[in-house]
């Protein structure tokens, strides 16, 4: 499929989607057209998205996660980040497991396919502008599954994470727990090691700020809310 562009305004979305559906596909293109987004490309897998693409940028691709492709949800994601883009799931909410295997690998939000065709078009908008789409369907596909592992954070821990994803610059955290900027940043440093150790690594604070909200450190999140790298 070549490029089709719609009617663009300032900073126009760049969509692709990989789903093994073709009516899916072709309902997220006529959606993404009214919406005014660009629909770049689409493809069955992951690969052969990527392969249609040719190098062409995309903000965010739309990922199901049942492609029968032999290819785990993991590898799928990490594809996809590797091509500059976000990830935005689009699935049956109760597959928890794949839900939050994708999560973990760096999805940006889930949003499940009985969804509203405007609140996936927002959710697609939000992950282009580099936000966590913090959701229903995100937090139930933790809570359902037991196997999550929770990074076991101290008290003085947990008060860095919550006001550090929450969006205040590190000297900012500093001055309200009264220490200095470079104790915050070695009680960062203790915290991204031990999410590491559980498997759910967390290098950027995008990456803080979703293990803020898995783990309830952040439970009163606003989802719209951007959040700004120092």
């Amino acid at each position: 499929m070549s490029t089709i562009t719609a009617e663009s305004a300032t900073d126009v979305v760049r969509v692709a989607v990989v789903d093994d559906h073709e009516s899916v596909r072709l309902g997220l293109l006529a959606a993404c057209m009214r919406e005014g987004y660009q629909f770049v490309d689409e493809g069955a897998t992951v690969a052969e998205l990527i392969g249609r693409l040719g190098g062409r940028e995309v903000d965010v691709v739309v990922l199901d996660l049942s492609l029968g492709d032999g290819v785990s949800i993991t590898d799928n994601v990490k594809a996809i980040q590797a091509t500059g883009a976000g990830v935005l799931i689009h699935s049956i909410a109760d597959r928890a497991a794949g839900i939050r295997e994708a999560l973990a690998a760096g999805a940006a939000g889930v949003i499940p396919k009985s969804a509203a065709t405007a609140v996936v078009m927002a959710a697609i908008r939000s992950v282009a502008s580099g936000q966590v789409l913090n959701n229903l369907e995100w937090a139930t596909a933790i809570d359902a599954d037991v196997e999550f592992a929770k990074a076991q954070l101290g008290r003085r821990e947990r008060d860095v994470l919550n006001l550090y994803a929450s969006g205040l610059p590190l000297r900012m955290v500093a001055e309200q727990l009264g220490i200095a900027p470079s104790t915050v940043r070695e009680y960062l440093d203790r915290i991204r090691v031990k999410y590491v150790e559980v498997g759910r690594p967390a290098p950027t604070k995008v990456d803080l700020l979703r293990r803020a909200v898995e783990d309830g450190i952040l439970p009163g999140l606003d989802p719209d809310a951007p959040v700004h790298d120092d």
